[in-house]
């Protein structure tokens, strides 16, 4: 499918969740109905005896490395979402994403940096209202920057996709509302599960990208960014599914979430104006610039590690974002442990 095509697809079911249409489908009914026998498949295989539980790494980061003041305050990061950003599928705590953020976010910020996971494995989009109200229900512990990472189960479980991104864009929203910066890691390709298998794979890959641009216009409606998972992870893991996938052979290795860490934290520093201001202006030189909101979605499904955030007023095309394709770069290694609990 061409990026235009998949541009317009994305805006009919951006459209539908704003003005609460009802389901424009990914694919035909009985393909997903396919694809969701066959993932349901690999997914028998995750707690049989590999990490069925994520390991719990809520804590304070960096606080050693950073050498800041006892008095200063931390960064707060939240993460919501499914098992991926929960991190089921490793077995330490320093090896889930959450934690490699927020080790990653204090080594650039020079200040630690307080972690809390919300996420639920199994989650689809619809339980981050709960997720949402968890995190705030403690109005002295407003996040700074929330990451969510979700959308796999929503395809899996035939979610139609106008009620998936209606209910992103409330939780963007509403964390938006209370100043908190927000991160979208859009769903990731089900192209890639092992025990999927042509032509459902290519049906996979399809929903998923639909649903990665949908997702992408929803999210930066309302003042979030987004970072393409899907194609940044698919090749990769596509190509070294021994190292990027975990036992279960459905959810990543340590290797895979610190790929995944490593496309987010880019955009995770930008968005608290910790990164590099040079690296904010667009390069041409990597085809990034501003387009209409709805092609910069389609592009960054279709394409590795892409950002997109709001850059201009609605104009006649409607909504212009700003698409970057920023440069990965290594991570600090995690802390063995929290430096405290919360």
């Amino acid at each position: 499918m061409s990026s235009l095509s998949r541009a317009r697809v994305a805006r009919r079911i951006a459209a539908g969740a704003a003005y609460g249409g009802g389901g424009v489908g990914l694919v035909g009914a009985a393909a997903v109905g396919l694809v969701l026998a066959e993932v349901q498949l690999a997914k028998r295989h995750v707690g049989n005896g590999h990490a069925p539980y994520a390991p719990r790494a809520e804590g304070l980061y960096g606080y050693d490395s950073t050498g800041a003041c006892a008095d200063e305050p931390p960064l707060r990061l939240l993460l919501l979402g499914d098992s991926t950003a929960a991190g089921q599928g490793v077995r330490r705590a320093r090896q889930t994403p959450g934690a490699l953020l927020a080790s990653g976010l204090a080594a650039v910020a020079e200040r630690p940096v307080e972690l809390r996971n919300v996420a639920l494995p199994g989650a689809q989009s619809d339980d981050l209202d709960r997720q949402v109200a968890l995190a705030l229900e403690d109005g002295s512990r407003v996040p700074d920057i929330c990451v969510i990472m979700v959308g796999a189960n929503d395809v899996t479980h035939r979610m139609p996709p106008t009620r998936s991104v209606r209910h992103l864009s409330a939780a963007v929203r509403r964390l938006r509302t209370t100043g908190a910066e927000v991160v979208v890691g859009t769903c990731p390709d089900l192209g890639t599960v092992e025990m999927v298998q042509q032509p459902l794979r290519w049906l996979a890959r399809r929903a998923s990208r639909q649903l990665a641009a949908a997702q992408t216009i929803g999210t930066v409606e309302q003042g979030g960014r987004t970072v393409s998972l899907g194609d940044l992870l698919g090749p990769e893991f596509e190509a070294n599914p021994r190292e990027l996938f975990g036992p279960d052979h459905y959810h990543p290795s340590a290797e895979g979430y610190a790929t995944a860490a490593m496309a987010l934290l880019p955009t995770v520093c930008a968005a608290l104006g910790l990164w590099p201001a040079g690296e904010e202006r667009p390069d041409a030189t990597r085809n990034e610039g501003f387009l209409p909101v709805a092609r910069a979605a389609a592009e960054a499904a279709a394409e590795p590690g892409t950002e997109v955030a709001a850059a201009m007023p609605t104009g006649p095309r409607g909504p212009w974002a700003l698409l970057k394709r920023r440069r990965r770069r290594r991570l600090p290694a995690a802390d063995p442990a929290p430096a405290s609990s919360t």
